[in-house]
Parts: structure tokens; sequence; C-alpha cells
């Protein structure tokens, strides 16, 4: 089961020192854990400062030694000056922003990993070339809008299927308690953002992933 972190230091407590400082130390510990893929989403920072930031944990995810990979929600070369693995790209960026960010990576002769939001099977399809999608919501998911309903294990499987050989994550409402359940429906592994604030996310079964029809 693949582990893929997204970050939210607005969850964490203190002010924006603090925040900052307790999330980079999260992101050290993600790694010595097993974490495969760590995905900086913090929307809310001037690119200037997403980049230091960014930069940030990539160092302190790098001086774990494991093999967990760092990818920025933004710009490719804002990903790539920061030293991150690769990008995460918003649902239907489509197949130009893929080779965007894959020609920015080719430039220093390195290969991107390049993860995208997918919540509809044209998205799926418009996302070719993408390391990875993550498909949502599967779950349903109480936000400060409201409540917002899942599509459910059979809209993940049907994804699964659509997007082959491309794995997905399942991302959207993914706790301890069902994400095996997304697994023994085809997922690759699992997405979150406060599952991975707990300590739940450290007792995960490793489930096999259900193999392709």
């Amino acid at each position: 089961m693949l582990l893929y972190a997204i970050t939210n230091r607005r969850l964490l407590p203190g002010d924006e020192k603090a925040q900052r400082d307790a999330l980079v130390a999260l992101a050290e510990q993600w790694a010595h854990g097993g974490v495969d893929t760590i995905q900086v989403r913090e929307k809310d920072l001037p690119l200037s400062e997403l980049q230091s930031f960014a930069a940030r944990i990539v160092e302190a995810v790098r001086a774990t030694k494991s093999l967990t990979r760092v990818l920025v929600n933004g710009p490719a070369q804002l990903a790539l000056d920061a030293g991150a693995d690769g990008v995460h790209l918003h649902a239907n960026a489509g197949a130009a922003a893929v080779r965007a960010a894959q020609q920015a990576y080719a430039r220093i002769g390195h290969e991107a990993v390049i993860s995208a939001a997918c919540h509809t099977p044209d998205e799926i399809r418009a996302a070719t070339g993408a390391t990875m999608l993550l498909f949502s919501p599967i779950f349903e998911k109480v936000t400060p809008q409201g409540p917002t309903r899942g599509q459910g294990l059979v809209a993940l499987r049907a994804a699964v299927d659509l997007a082959k050989p491309t794995p997905v994550l399942a991302l959207g409402g993914v706790t301890e308690k069902n994400a095996a359940a997304c697994v023994q429906n085809g997922a690759a592994g699992i997405a979150a953002i406060r599952l991975f604030l707990g300590e739940g996310w450290q007792s995960l079964p490793d489930v096999p992933v259900r193999a392709s029809a």
C-alpha cells in the first residue's frame, strides 16, 4: 500500500513559525515511517515563500536517507528550484501541464514525478503521462462548507480500470478504518491530510493490491 501524505500547516498548533517548524518535523517523521510521497500543499503562501519552505521540507526528508519523494503543489520550475522530485497538478490541468513538468525536469537530466488530481473519467483521460493519479472523494467528508458526498468504492474501482497502467491512489475521507478497502478495490495506496497528522497511519495493514483483471 503506497502512502501519500498531503501537508496543511494550518491544522497544526501555534503561530506561523511554530506551524512551519512542526510541519518540517512531521515530514521527517513521515519519511522515517515509510511514507512514499509527500505533497507540499500550502496554497496560501506566496510563491517565493513556498519555494523556500518546500526546500526546508526537501532537506529534512533527504537527511533521513529514505526513498520518500517530495512533490510541490505549484509551478514545476518552483518545485525544481526547491529540490523537489516533482509536482502535483490540479484536476483539469491536462496533458500539456504534464508535458511542461516533464520538460522542466528533463532539462537537468531528471525524470519528474507527477501526481494529478482526478474526480471524473474525463479528468483521468486528460492526465495522460502522470506518474500517479489521486482520485477523490472516495468517502464522505465533513468540511466547513458542509458535507461532501463520496463517490464510493465502485467509482474507485472504475477509475483504477480506466487509468491502467497508471496507479491510482484513493483520496477523500480515507482513515485507518477504510484504507484497506480502498486497496482491496484496486487502489495502489491512499492519500490524505488528517490521517497523517495522527499516529493511525503507522498501523495501517499491508494489504495486497487487487490483481488487474
